[in-house]
């Protein structure tokens, strides 16, 4: 058996249970490729999803321990399973791992051929690999979810974080009128991004700022999911990728919500890939750490301050 370094959790937990050790390098089933991971991207508040440790969405499936974490990769395709003609091999890709699988945090990874995007050429792994979950949510929440037009306004609540700097930056190049909500420090960040107006939120309420929104993508929860409905014009959406909108809220605003879960798209990287291409998107990397580090890496998702993403490099290239 083959064997490579990836970083596993035995039993379920938070990155207290991540261990970086020799692991079972993935051979290819029907339809799959391997990939020789270049790097990943970790995202907050993975460990605690039912999908990172069973089978089911719902956490009643079997468990997969030791599980590897970390689903956004960019990497080389290296084998072919059965069937498989494409991607190329020796093909620099990138993609979003389903959810039920074990992850990128390690030196190979098995994946659905078909779920894998050409990586955009004028970025290196690094930053690819801060691309594929963040900037799909923001996608599928946009474009698939909320039918974005241009001359829209949209309310993008957590504009400098993984998903809300992609969405800022993708409701712009959709022409779209973006505000969102920030801290003060990251007002002039985020407003680099295309926002034309930013509210602190440590600064007061935003439903105080903002009215007559046609689209709200909270990445939040909570409180601010709640006081969202207020500032949505009649017929406008509320899209959260943190918890299912209240229903009632819904037709008392004349409004529509909805919650979703971000799904591997190769279409939707490629559309993706053409704004990266064109320049008017850019991955916001916050720190890169190696792959012997990943522990540390999740745990700064809980404690710190971060623009962007936080990125593995696993290997050169």
């Amino acid at each position: 058996m083959s064997m490579m370094r990836a970083v596993r959790a035995h039993r379920r937990g938070g990155p207290e249970e991540l261990v970086y050790e020799s692991a079972p390098r993935p051979e290819p089933g029907p339809g799959e490729v391997v990939v020789a991971v270049r790097a990943a991207s970790v995202t907050a508040g993975e460990l605690a999803w039912d999908t990172t440790w069973t089978d089911s969405f719902d956490g009643s499936g079997r468990d997969r321990t030791p599980v590897i974490p970390a689903h956004e990769a960019s990497g080389v395709v290296v084998e072919h399973g059965a069937g498989v003609t494409a991607p190329a091999l020796g093909a620099e890709v990138y993609g979003l791992i389903p959810f039920l699988r074990d992850g990128a945090a390690a030196e190979y990874v098995g994946v659905p051929a078909g779920i894998l995007a050409a990586k955009p050429a004028r970025l290196d792994h690094r930053s690819a690999a801060a691309v594929p979950l963040a900037a799909l949510t923001a996608w599928q929440a946009l474009v698939d979810h909320a039918h974005l037009e241009p001359g829209r306004h949209v309310l993008v609540h957590g504009g400098a974080g993984g998903v809300g700097s992609f969405a800022v930056q993708i409701a712009t190049a959709l022409g779209a009128r973006v505000t969102a909500t920030a801290s003060a420090r990251d007002a002039e960040f985020v407003v680099g991004l295309g926002a034309q107006d930013v509210i602190d939120y440590a600064g007061g309420r935003f439903e105080d700022h903002v009215a007559d929104v046609d689209v709200v993508l909270d990445t939040v929860g909570g409180d601010t999911l709640t006081r969202s409905w207020a500032v949505l014009r009649p017929g406008g959406v509320l899209v959260s990728i943190v918890a299912p909108p209240d229903p009632g809220a819904a037709r008392d605003s004349a409004a529509r919500g909805v919650f979703f879960i971000v799904e591997p798209d190769r279409d939707g990287l490629d559309s993706i890939s053409e704004l990266i291409t064109s320049g008017r998107l850019l991955p916001q990397v916050d720190r890169v750490v190696p792959l012997a580090q990943t522990r540390a890496a999740y745990e700064a998702l809980e404690t710190e301050h971060r623009r962007g993403k936080v990125v593995i490099q696993v290997a050169d290239g």
